[in-house]
């Protein structure tokens, strides 16, 4: 197999990062904090939603929907959330999966991105990797972030795309192009929650993580696997505000907010990823997901 030319950044270009998530309000939840400190310095960030979140449940009680459409609403959502984040945004363009409730689990609604073939599902991400041609993308790990078939599937669409982007075999209308590195978030780790978990507890704050570790399976976690740590404490702020945008899904006055700020800001300030795939070399561990790509 030929080897593959890295796509390296050009002197006085911006950096590209491309963020692949499965449903509207993934993009706050995981890495916005991040997000927003690297579009402040300068690099241009693209978030993918590969589906429009309609088959999600409306999580926040205090939400009136009345007679509008809930895939209306999660699209006004994310264009507030984009432009509170300062990304650019696009849709993949396929249908939400719904979680599949049961035992055994019912199958997936016909025509969902989860069911559709991947390369059906995985060609339109290959088109935007060339066209916005980033240096760095990031998703979630091969179960997911959580094992919903949307965030598989995700994962499963953004390897593909890492892989087909580069191959120039793979003819569509744009050039190929390999990005340099990829990464998983590991906003969730078990050893973030029990951190704020026992900061809560000192303080005599109820915490909303008691039920959450209870029940949490100790051999899934591989705290080994987190090998970039951001700090962007500074930037919480504006991730909070990115996450109120999706009203359908975050209570204000939920757990999502339970840790007061200034408690994140001393126990955890960090948001955390893994480097999965790299075409310029292992680069461990980090404080940027950009090093070894920036030009001095």
């Amino acid at each position: 197999m030929p080897e593959i030319a890295v796509s390296m950044p050009v002197r006085g270009e911006a950096l590209r990062l491309l963020a692949v998530h499965a449903h509207p309000d993934d993009e706050s939840s995981k890495g916005a904090a991040s997000t927003a400190k690297y579009v402040r310095e300068g690099v241009d960030i693209m978030v993918v939603s590969c589906t429009g979140g309609e088959r999600g449940d409306i999580l926040n009680e205090s939400f009136e929907i009345g007679d509008r459409n809930i895939s209306d609403v999660r699209r006004g959502e994310m264009a507030k959330a984009a432009e509170v984040l300062g990304v650019q945004h696009c849709w993949l363009g396929f249908e939400d999966s719904g979680w599949p409730d049961g035992d055994p689990k019912p199958p997936l609604p016909e025509g969902c991105f989860g069911a559709l073939p991947l390369e059906h599902v995985a060609a339109p991400l290959v088109d935007i990797v060339r066209e916005f041609r980033p240096h760095v993308i990031t998703t979630y790990d091969e179960n997911g972030g959580y094992p919903h078939p949307d965030h598989i599937r995700t994962h499963e669409v953004a390897m593909y795309a890492w892989h087909k982007a580069a191959d120039e075999s793979f003819v569509t209308d744009a050039p190929a192009w390999a990005i340099a590195k990829m990464y998983y978030h590991h906003t969730f780790s078990r050893e973030r929650v029990v951190a704020l978990h026992e900061a809560l507890l000192a303080a005599g704050i109820e915490s909303p993580y008691e039920s959450w570790l209870d029940e949490w399976d100790e051999s899934d976690e591989v705290i080994s696997r987190v090998t970039a740590r951001i700090h962007c404490a500074e930037y919480f702020d504006i991730r909070d505000e990115a996450l109120k945008a999706h009203a359908t899904q975050i209570d204000p006055n939920g757990s999502w907010f339970a840790v007061p700020r200034d408690m994140q800001i001393k126990i955890w300030p960090t948001e955390d990823y893994e480097l999965a795939l790299s075409r310029i070399g292992d680069i461990a561990p980090e404080e940027d997901l950009f090093a070894g790509l920036r030009i001095s």
